[in-house]
């Protein structure tokens, strides 16, 4: 039987997907996460589990009380 990889991680890819394609540019606000939920069918943990390891490797940015943002790669380089 294959190896099915976790949806946070399939959610991961796909935001980095859309930010390397431009589709998300830096400073762009992340959709808040019950919308992020929605659009990939799962729950809350789920979606926090990926945006909080692309906040750790610096991909996103979280804002206390104003949401998630795409990181600017520049400044990931500094």
């Amino acid at each position: 039987m294959p190896y099915a990889a976790p949806l946070w991680r399939s959610i991961r890819d796909d935001l980095r997907a859309r930010i390397r394609a431009g589709l998300l540019k830096p400073g762009d606000k992340l959709p808040p996460t019950r919308v992020l939920m929605e659009q990939y069918s799962t729950s809350s943990a789920t979606v926090r589990r990926a945006i909080d390891l692309m906040i750790e490797t610096g991909e996103l940015i979280g804002r206390q009380g104003m949401g998630v943002f795409v990181a600017d790669p520049a400044d990931r380089e500094a």
